[in-house]
C-alpha cells in the first residue's frame, strides 16, 4: 500500500503533486482528513486518482466498478470525471470508512453517480453478473483484500465490455513481490496474479510503477 509513488523522495513526490497532478480542492481536503486515520496508507496516491480520472475520459466511460472504496478518494476522482448520468458501483464492507466517503461525494456533487453496495465484493459482483450486466461496464478498479484479487479480476473481466479496462492496485506490493523471504498470503496472491496476467490472452496488459504498482488489463 502506498499513498505516493514508491521509490521516489518526498521532495520529488511533492513536485509531482504540485505540477503533475490537478487535484481538486475537495480531494485535497479528503486526503488531509484521511491522513488522520491509522489505516491512511490504504488511500490511493493523488497522482493515481488523476490517472484514473484520465482513464475515464480516454475510455469515454459511463459505467465503472470500484472494488474497495475506503474513504472515497478514487471513487470521487472517477465520478468527477464521469459525464452526467455516469455511475460508479462501489463495493466495500465498511460502514465506518464509507461514511466519510459519503460526506465527500456530497461535497463534490457526485453523490447521484455513486451506487454504494455494503457487502462482500464477490457477492456484489456475482449479483451484477446474475442480473444480466455482463459486458456493460467500461472501467473497473480493484483495490481491496489481496487474497481476493484473482476472484475479483475474473468477475470484473465478465462485467467489463470488450475494449474496457481493469486497473489493479498494489501489484508491486511495496517491493515484496521480489523478496525471497516474503511468503505471506497477500504477497503470494499478488505474485500469482501478476504471473497469470503476464500470459492471459484475454487481455492486453501493462504493469506500471505508479504508486504501489498499477496493472492495466484491457479486455480483448
Amino acid at each position: 500500500m502506498a499513498n505516493k509513488t514508491i521509490g521516489i523522495s518526498d521532495e520529488l513526490a511533492a513536485y509531482v503533486l504540485q505540477l503533475g497532478t490537478r487535484e481538486p480542492d475537495v480531494l485535497a481536503r479528503l486526503r488531509a482528513e484521511t491522513a488522520a486515520i491509522p489505516q491512511h496508507g490504504m488511500q490511493v496516491a493523488p497522482e493515481q486518482g488523476a490517472f484514473l480520472a484520465l482513464l475515464v475520459e480516454l475510455l469515454g466511460a459511463h459505467r465503472c466498478i470500484e472494488v474497495g472504496t475506503f474513504t472515497g478518494y478514487s471513487s470521487t476522482a472517477v465520478a468527477l470525471a464521469l459525464p452526467d448520468g455516469g455511475q460508479v458501483v462501489c463495493c466495500d464492507v465498511s460502514e465506518e470508512w464509507t461514511a466519510l466517503a459519503r460526506t465527500y461525494w456530497r461535497e463534490a456533487g457526485v453523490r447521484d453517480k455513486i451506487d454504494l453496495r455494503i457487502a462482500p465484493a464477490s457477492d456484489t459482483l456475482d449479483e451484477l453478473i446474475a442480473s444480466g450486466e455482463e459486458g456493460t461496464f467500461d472501467l473497473a478498479f480493484i483495490d481491496a483484500d489481496k487474497a481476493g484479487y484473482d476472484g475479483y479480476y475474473e468477475r470484473c473481466l465478465r462485467l467489463i465490455r470488450p475494449g474496457g479496462l481493469i486497473a489493479l492496485d498494489n501489484t508491486l506490493w511495496g517491493g515484496k513481490v521480489i523478496e525471497d523471504g516474503a511468503d505471506d498470503a497477500d504477497t503470494a496472491a499478488i505474485r500469482a496474479l501478476n504471473a497469470k496476467l503476464a500470459s492471459d490472452e484475454r487481455v492486453t496488459m501493462c504493469l506500471l510503477p505508479l504508486a504501489d504498482g498499477v496493472t492495466l488489463a484491457r479486455r480483448r
